[in-house]
Protein backbone atom coordinates (compact mmCIF):
# COMPACT_ATOMS: atom_id res chain seq x y z
CA UNK A 1 0.00 0.00 0.00
CA UNK A 2 1.58 3.24 -0.78
CA UNK A 3 1.90 5.85 2.02
CA UNK A 4 0.82 9.27 2.67
CA UNK A 5 3.06 12.51 3.42
CA UNK A 6 2.25 14.54 6.91
CA UNK A 7 0.27 17.21 4.30
CA UNK A 8 -2.18 14.50 2.88
CA UNK A 9 -4.97 14.97 4.87
CA UNK A 10 -5.27 18.94 3.97
CA UNK A 11 -4.14 17.44 0.13
CA UNK A 12 -6.99 15.32 -0.43
CA UNK A 13 -9.99 18.16 -0.54
CA UNK A 14 -7.84 20.27 -3.05
CA UNK A 15 -7.60 17.59 -5.18
CA UNK A 16 -10.28 18.00 -7.84
CA UNK A 17 -9.30 15.85 -10.45
CA UNK A 18 -8.77 12.80 -7.93
CA UNK A 19 -5.86 11.48 -9.47
CA UNK A 20 -3.00 9.99 -7.71
CA UNK A 21 0.35 9.18 -8.93
CA UNK A 22 3.45 7.36 -7.01
CA UNK A 23 6.66 8.94 -5.93
CA UNK A 24 8.87 6.24 -3.69
CA UNK A 25 6.04 4.96 -2.44
CA UNK A 26 4.01 7.94 -1.42
CA UNK A 27 1.07 9.07 -2.98
CA UNK A 28 1.23 12.59 -5.03
CA UNK A 29 -1.13 14.56 -7.07
CA UNK A 30 0.10 14.97 -10.83
CA UNK A 31 -2.12 18.07 -10.58
CA UNK A 32 -5.25 19.34 -7.97
CA UNK A 33 -7.07 21.48 -10.85
CA UNK A 34 -7.94 20.56 -14.49
CA UNK A 35 -5.20 21.93 -15.91
CA UNK A 36 -2.00 22.38 -14.97
CA UNK A 37 -1.48 25.52 -16.33
CA UNK A 38 -3.02 27.38 -13.67
CA UNK A 39 -0.47 25.76 -11.39
CA UNK A 40 2.54 26.83 -13.40
CA UNK A 41 1.67 30.21 -13.99
CA UNK A 42 1.41 30.34 -10.05
CA UNK A 43 4.98 29.72 -9.90
CA UNK A 44 5.74 32.34 -12.50
CA UNK A 45 3.62 34.79 -11.56
CA UNK A 46 2.39 34.69 -8.26
CA UNK A 47 3.18 31.56 -5.61
CA UNK A 48 2.72 27.97 -5.81
CA UNK A 49 3.00 25.30 -2.83
CA UNK A 50 4.46 22.08 -3.15
CA UNK A 51 4.53 19.06 -1.02
CA UNK A 52 7.91 17.42 -1.51
CA UNK A 53 8.34 14.98 1.53
CA UNK A 54 8.47 11.88 -0.73
CA UNK A 55 12.26 12.88 -1.20
CA UNK A 56 14.62 10.87 1.17
CA UNK A 57 16.32 12.49 3.69
CA UNK A 58 19.11 11.91 5.78
CA UNK A 59 21.26 14.00 8.83
CA UNK A 60 24.75 13.56 8.81
CA UNK A 61 26.66 14.60 11.49
CA UNK A 62 29.58 14.03 14.24
CA UNK A 63 33.41 14.93 14.25
CA UNK A 64 33.61 12.53 10.92
CA UNK A 65 30.98 14.09 9.08
CA UNK A 66 32.72 16.44 6.88
CA UNK A 67 35.54 13.82 6.43
CA UNK A 68 33.35 11.68 5.17
CA UNK A 69 31.52 13.97 2.59
CA UNK A 70 34.40 15.36 1.25
CA UNK A 71 35.21 11.71 0.19
CA UNK A 72 31.88 10.75 -0.61
CA UNK A 73 30.67 13.71 -2.38
CA UNK A 74 31.66 14.71 -5.98
CA UNK A 75 31.34 18.16 -4.84
CA UNK A 76 33.41 19.94 -2.46
CA UNK A 77 31.86 20.39 0.63
CA UNK A 78 33.85 22.54 2.07
CA UNK A 79 32.76 25.41 0.34
CA UNK A 80 29.41 24.88 1.66
CA UNK A 81 29.51 26.68 5.14
CA UNK A 82 27.21 26.54 8.10
CA UNK A 83 23.57 28.38 6.74
CA UNK A 84 24.78 27.49 3.57
CA UNK A 85 23.21 24.59 0.93
CA UNK A 86 24.45 23.41 -2.03
CA UNK A 87 24.02 20.87 -5.07
CA UNK A 88 25.47 18.16 -5.28
CA UNK A 89 26.31 14.78 -6.95
CA UNK A 90 27.77 11.64 -5.92
CA UNK A 91 29.67 9.11 -7.90
CA UNK A 92 31.14 5.34 -8.12
CA UNK A 93 34.81 5.23 -8.62
CA UNK A 94 34.80 5.15 -12.28
CA UNK A 95 33.61 8.69 -12.07
CA UNK A 96 29.75 7.79 -13.30
CA UNK A 97 26.94 9.68 -11.26
CA UNK A 98 25.08 7.67 -8.85
CA UNK A 99 22.44 10.29 -7.34
CA UNK A 100 22.68 13.98 -7.09
CA UNK A 101 20.60 15.99 -4.12
CA UNK A 102 20.85 19.13 -1.90
CA UNK A 103 23.07 19.05 1.00
CA UNK A 104 22.26 21.54 4.17
CA UNK A 105 24.64 22.41 6.65
CA UNK A 106 22.54 23.61 9.53
CA UNK A 107 24.94 23.83 11.93
CA UNK A 108 28.79 22.59 12.98
CA UNK A 109 29.32 18.81 12.17
CA UNK A 110 25.35 18.27 11.22
CA UNK A 111 24.03 18.14 7.59
CA UNK A 112 20.66 17.18 6.16
CA UNK A 113 20.41 15.92 2.75
CA UNK A 114 17.72 15.07 0.17
CA UNK A 115 17.91 11.95 -2.61
CA UNK A 116 15.71 10.81 -5.23
CA UNK A 117 16.25 7.24 -3.97
CA UNK A 118 16.98 5.43 -1.10
CA UNK A 119 20.91 6.25 -0.18
CA UNK A 120 21.29 5.17 3.63
CA UNK A 121 22.74 2.01 3.06
CA UNK A 122 25.53 2.81 0.69
CA UNK A 123 26.25 5.93 2.73
CA UNK A 124 26.54 4.08 5.70
CA UNK A 125 28.80 1.04 3.85
CA UNK A 126 31.09 3.85 2.95
CA UNK A 127 31.36 5.03 6.42
CA UNK A 128 32.19 1.67 7.54
CA UNK A 129 34.59 1.25 4.93
CA UNK A 130 36.35 4.58 5.87
CA UNK A 131 36.56 3.74 9.42
CA UNK A 132 34.35 6.87 9.78
CA UNK A 133 33.62 6.05 13.93
CA UNK A 134 32.47 9.67 14.88
CA UNK A 135 29.71 9.43 12.30
CA UNK A 136 26.19 8.87 12.87
CA UNK A 137 23.98 8.99 9.73
CA UNK A 138 19.84 8.95 9.85
CA UNK A 139 16.84 8.92 7.90
CA UNK A 140 14.73 10.73 9.02
CA UNK A 141 12.11 10.37 5.66
CA UNK A 142 9.23 9.92 7.95
CA UNK A 143 9.77 12.05 10.47
CA UNK A 144 9.90 15.24 8.34
CA UNK A 145 7.71 16.86 5.59
CA UNK A 146 8.90 19.07 2.96
CA UNK A 147 6.93 22.38 1.87
CA UNK A 148 8.24 24.08 -1.56
CA UNK A 149 7.02 27.18 -1.78
CA UNK A 150 8.09 29.13 -5.43
CA UNK A 151 7.45 32.28 -7.15
CA UNK A 152 7.87 36.11 -6.98
CA UNK A 153 5.85 36.08 -3.76
CA UNK A 154 7.24 33.29 -2.14
CA UNK A 155 9.40 35.99 0.44
CA UNK A 156 5.90 37.83 0.60
CA UNK A 157 4.29 35.19 2.13
CA UNK A 158 6.97 34.56 4.52
CA UNK A 159 7.27 37.56 5.62
CA UNK A 160 3.24 37.25 6.27
CA UNK A 161 4.21 34.90 8.74
CA UNK A 162 6.66 36.81 10.49
CA UNK A 163 9.56 35.07 9.52
CA UNK A 164 12.41 37.27 9.18
CA UNK A 165 14.53 36.04 5.84
CA UNK A 166 14.59 38.70 3.79
CA UNK A 167 18.94 39.12 3.98
CA UNK A 168 18.93 34.91 3.13
CA UNK A 169 20.91 34.79 0.28
CA UNK A 170 19.95 32.06 -2.98
CA UNK A 171 21.18 28.78 -1.41
CA UNK A 172 21.26 29.98 2.33
CA UNK A 173 19.92 28.06 5.31
CA UNK A 174 18.37 29.04 8.61
CA UNK A 175 16.73 27.24 11.90
CA UNK A 176 13.80 29.34 12.54
CA UNK A 177 10.63 29.32 13.50
CA UNK A 178 7.05 29.59 11.76
CA UNK A 179 4.30 30.64 13.87
CA UNK A 180 5.61 28.47 17.06
CA UNK A 181 7.10 25.52 14.76
CA UNK A 182 11.24 24.81 14.63
CA UNK A 183 11.91 24.38 10.84
CA UNK A 184 14.60 24.78 9.14
CA UNK A 185 14.65 26.91 6.08
CA UNK A 186 16.50 27.04 2.97
CA UNK A 187 16.48 29.49 -0.16
CA UNK A 188 16.23 26.53 -3.20
CA UNK A 189 13.64 24.82 -5.24
CA UNK A 190 13.24 23.08 -8.19
CA UNK A 191 11.65 25.48 -10.68
CA UNK A 192 14.35 28.10 -11.34
CA UNK A 193 12.97 30.75 -9.68
CA UNK A 194 12.11 32.52 -6.09
CA UNK A 195 11.63 30.10 -3.75
CA UNK A 196 12.12 28.43 -0.07
CA UNK A 197 11.63 24.96 1.18
CA UNK A 198 10.15 24.48 4.15
CA UNK A 199 11.08 21.53 6.64
CA UNK A 200 8.84 20.71 9.45
CA UNK A 201 8.50 18.07 11.97
CA UNK A 202 5.36 15.41 10.70
CA UNK A 203 3.17 16.53 13.83
CA UNK A 204 3.25 20.38 12.79
CA UNK A 205 2.70 19.24 9.13
CA UNK A 206 -1.16 20.29 8.92
CA UNK A 207 -0.74 23.55 11.46
CA UNK A 208 2.15 24.46 8.93
CA UNK A 209 0.18 23.57 5.62
CA UNK A 210 -2.54 26.10 7.45
CA UNK A 211 -0.46 28.43 8.17
CA UNK A 212 1.12 28.84 4.70
CA UNK A 213 -1.95 28.95 2.95
CA UNK A 214 -3.29 31.66 5.26
CA UNK A 215 -0.69 33.74 4.74
CA UNK A 216 -0.47 33.35 0.89
CA UNK A 217 -4.37 34.02 0.53
CA UNK A 218 -3.32 37.89 -0.42
CA UNK A 219 -0.66 36.37 -2.88
CA UNK A 220 -3.20 34.11 -5.06
CA UNK A 221 -1.39 31.36 -3.40
CA UNK A 222 -2.10 28.04 -5.48
CA UNK A 223 -1.38 24.14 -4.60
CA UNK A 224 0.63 22.73 -7.72
CA UNK A 225 1.19 19.26 -8.65
CA UNK A 226 4.21 17.69 -10.24
CA UNK A 227 3.80 18.26 -13.86
CA UNK A 228 3.51 21.83 -13.07
CA UNK A 229 6.72 21.76 -11.39
CA UNK A 230 8.26 19.54 -13.80
CA UNK A 231 6.86 22.23 -16.98
CA UNK A 232 9.18 24.89 -14.78
CA UNK A 233 12.42 22.80 -14.18
CA UNK A 234 13.33 22.03 -17.73
CA UNK A 235 12.88 26.18 -18.52
CA UNK A 236 15.06 26.01 -15.58
CA UNK A 237 17.47 23.52 -17.34
CA UNK A 238 17.24 21.42 -14.10
CA UNK A 239 17.95 17.42 -14.43
CA UNK A 240 15.48 14.89 -13.33
CA UNK A 241 16.57 11.97 -12.11
CA UNK A 242 15.27 8.60 -14.40
CA UNK A 243 14.62 11.12 -17.37
CA UNK A 244 17.51 13.49 -18.19
CA UNK A 245 20.00 11.08 -16.67
CA UNK A 246 20.20 7.08 -14.87
CA UNK A 247 21.53 5.75 -11.79
CA UNK A 248 24.88 4.04 -11.99
CA UNK A 249 23.80 1.81 -9.65
CA UNK A 250 20.83 0.29 -11.98
CA UNK A 251 22.75 0.51 -15.71
CA UNK A 252 23.68 -2.65 -17.21
CA UNK A 253 26.00 -0.94 -19.61
CA UNK A 254 28.47 2.15 -19.56
CA UNK A 255 25.90 3.40 -22.07
CA UNK A 256 23.13 3.85 -19.52
CA UNK A 257 25.48 5.84 -17.80
CA UNK A 258 26.70 9.38 -17.54
CA UNK A 259 29.54 11.33 -15.51
CA UNK A 260 29.31 14.78 -14.42
CA UNK A 261 30.44 16.32 -16.87
CA UNK A 262 28.66 14.79 -19.76
CA UNK A 263 25.60 15.96 -17.42
CA UNK A 264 27.04 19.30 -17.54
CA UNK A 265 28.60 19.65 -14.37
CA UNK A 266 31.98 20.71 -15.00
CA UNK A 267 31.25 23.53 -12.61
CA UNK A 268 31.33 21.51 -9.61
CA UNK A 269 35.07 21.03 -10.55
CA UNK A 270 36.12 24.37 -10.89
CA UNK A 271 38.45 24.63 -8.02
CA UNK A 272 39.51 20.72 -8.58
CA UNK A 273 43.07 21.80 -9.31
CA UNK A 274 43.28 23.12 -5.61
CA UNK A 275 41.45 21.09 -4.04
CA UNK A 276 43.14 17.83 -2.37
CA UNK A 277 40.29 15.61 -1.52
CA UNK A 278 40.08 12.19 -2.80
CA UNK A 279 36.52 11.48 -3.33
CA UNK A 280 35.26 8.27 -4.49
CA UNK A 281 35.74 8.62 -9.18
CA UNK A 282 37.96 11.91 -8.66
CA UNK A 283 40.68 9.76 -10.83
CA UNK A 284 37.97 9.29 -14.00
CA UNK A 285 36.38 12.77 -13.63
CA UNK A 286 39.98 14.49 -13.44
CA UNK A 287 41.07 12.02 -16.42
CA UNK A 288 38.14 13.29 -18.62
CA UNK A 289 38.47 17.04 -17.46
CA UNK A 290 42.14 17.28 -18.49
CA UNK A 291 41.69 14.81 -21.57
CA UNK A 292 38.20 15.74 -22.93
CA UNK A 293 37.24 12.48 -22.87
CA UNK A 294 33.80 12.54 -22.27
CA UNK A 295 31.29 11.13 -24.61
CA UNK A 296 28.40 14.07 -25.18
CA UNK A 297 27.48 17.04 -22.99
CA UNK A 298 23.56 17.78 -21.49
CA UNK A 299 22.65 21.33 -23.31
CA UNK A 300 19.46 22.88 -24.25
CA UNK A 301 17.63 23.41 -27.42
CA UNK A 302 15.19 25.77 -28.44
CA UNK A 303 13.29 24.53 -31.54
CA UNK A 304 12.69 26.44 -34.46
CA UNK A 305 8.40 27.82 -33.77
CA UNK A 306 8.37 27.84 -38.09
CA UNK A 307 9.24 24.68 -38.79
CA UNK A 308 8.01 23.74 -35.40
CA UNK A 309 4.41 24.78 -37.32
CA UNK A 310 5.09 23.65 -40.86
CA UNK A 311 5.55 20.11 -40.28
CA UNK A 312 2.05 20.16 -38.36
CA UNK A 313 0.34 22.44 -40.64
CA UNK A 314 1.66 20.21 -43.26
CA UNK A 315 -0.22 17.13 -41.90
CA UNK A 316 -3.76 19.23 -41.71
CA UNK A 317 -3.71 19.66 -37.76
CA UNK A 318 -2.84 22.72 -36.14
CA UNK A 319 1.03 23.00 -33.96
CA UNK A 320 0.09 21.72 -30.20
CA UNK A 321 0.88 24.34 -27.40
CA UNK A 322 -1.43 23.59 -24.70
CA UNK A 323 0.00 20.77 -22.18
CA UNK A 324 3.21 19.44 -24.50
CA UNK A 325 5.10 18.08 -21.63
CA UNK A 326 7.31 14.90 -22.88
CA UNK A 327 9.69 12.94 -21.00
CA UNK A 328 10.55 10.37 -23.60
CA UNK A 329 13.71 9.96 -26.45
CA UNK A 330 13.50 11.84 -29.17
CA UNK A 331 16.68 11.36 -31.69
CA UNK A 332 18.55 14.08 -32.84
CA UNK A 333 20.66 14.22 -36.50
CA UNK A 334 22.99 16.24 -37.98
CA UNK A 335 21.77 19.04 -40.01
CA UNK A 336 23.21 18.51 -43.41
CA UNK A 337 23.17 16.37 -47.18
CA UNK A 338 22.59 12.94 -44.89
CA UNK A 339 18.93 13.73 -43.38
CA UNK A 340 19.30 10.52 -40.62
CA UNK A 341 22.64 11.38 -39.61
CA UNK A 342 22.22 10.25 -35.66
CA UNK A 343 24.40 12.13 -33.23
CA UNK A 344 22.48 12.37 -29.90
CA UNK A 345 18.79 12.20 -28.20
CA UNK A 346 16.18 14.54 -26.11
CA UNK A 347 15.30 13.73 -22.92
CA UNK A 348 12.65 16.35 -22.45
CA UNK A 349 10.53 18.65 -24.19
CA UNK A 350 8.06 21.21 -23.28
CA UNK A 351 6.22 23.85 -25.09
CA UNK A 352 6.93 26.93 -22.92
CA UNK A 353 4.00 29.16 -22.79
CA UNK A 354 6.23 31.48 -21.22
CA UNK A 355 8.91 31.50 -23.94
CA UNK A 356 6.29 30.75 -26.97
CA UNK A 357 8.02 28.03 -28.22
CA UNK A 358 9.27 24.63 -27.79
CA UNK A 359 12.21 23.72 -25.78
CA UNK A 360 14.02 20.87 -24.76
CA UNK A 361 17.30 19.36 -22.55
CA UNK A 362 18.90 16.93 -25.10
CA UNK A 363 22.67 14.93 -25.33
CA UNK A 364 24.88 16.03 -28.11
CA UNK A 365 28.83 15.41 -29.11
CA UNK A 366 31.36 18.10 -27.93
CA UNK A 367 31.13 19.14 -31.72
CA UNK A 368 27.68 20.07 -31.87
CA UNK A 369 27.30 21.37 -28.67
CA UNK A 370 28.33 25.04 -29.15
CA UNK A 371 25.48 27.31 -28.64
CA UNK A 372 23.64 28.24 -31.79
CA UNK A 373 24.65 25.03 -33.42
CA UNK A 374 21.64 23.87 -36.16
CA UNK A 375 20.50 20.27 -35.79
CA UNK A 376 17.25 18.43 -36.17
CA UNK A 377 14.69 17.07 -33.70
CA UNK A 378 12.79 14.20 -34.71
CA UNK A 379 9.06 14.50 -32.91
CA UNK A 380 6.07 13.01 -33.57
CA UNK A 381 3.17 14.11 -35.90
CA UNK A 382 -0.04 12.07 -36.24
CA UNK A 383 2.57 9.07 -35.28
CA UNK A 384 4.58 10.06 -37.85
CA UNK A 385 8.37 10.97 -37.61
CA UNK A 386 9.14 14.28 -38.82
CA UNK A 387 12.31 16.27 -37.99
CA UNK A 388 12.57 19.64 -36.99
CA UNK A 389 15.10 22.44 -37.05
CA UNK A 390 16.77 23.12 -33.51
CA UNK A 391 19.08 25.43 -32.34
CA UNK A 392 21.74 24.74 -29.13
CA UNK A 393 21.13 27.08 -26.33
CA UNK A 394 22.23 27.92 -23.24
CA UNK A 395 20.51 26.71 -20.02
CA UNK A 396 18.53 27.80 -18.03
CA UNK A 397 16.24 28.96 -20.70
CA UNK A 398 14.60 31.15 -17.81
CA UNK A 399 16.44 32.90 -15.39
CA UNK A 400 14.57 35.64 -13.53
CA UNK A 401 16.75 38.36 -11.32
CA UNK A 402 14.82 37.65 -8.65
CA UNK A 403 15.81 33.74 -7.76
CA UNK A 404 19.45 34.80 -6.83
CA UNK A 405 18.64 38.91 -5.60
CA UNK A 406 19.71 39.57 -1.85
CA UNK A 407 16.74 41.52 -0.76
CA UNK A 408 17.83 43.22 2.37
CA UNK A 409 15.55 44.60 4.84
CA UNK A 410 14.93 48.32 4.87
Amino acid sequence: MPQTTPFHDRLIALNQTGIWKHWSGYLVAPRYQYSETDEYYAIRNAVALLDTSPLFKYVIQGEDAQPFLEKVLARDINECQINEAQYTCWCNEEGFVLQDGVILHVDKNEYWLTAAEPTLKYFRKQAEAGAFSKLEIEDISEAYGILALQGPHALDVLQALDVEVANMPYFGVTRTHLKGMPVVLSRTGFTGDLGYEIWTAAGDALSLWDSVMAAGQNYNITPMGTTALKMARVEAGLLLLDVDFSSARFAWVDAQRETPCELGWSWMFRRLAKDERNFIGRNAIETQLKNKTQRWTTVGLEIDWHDYERVHLEAGIMPPKHGVYCESTMSIYRRGDVEWDYVGYATSFLYSSLLRRPIAIAKLPLDLAKSGTQVDLEIPVIKKPKNVLARVARVPFFNPARKTSRFVND
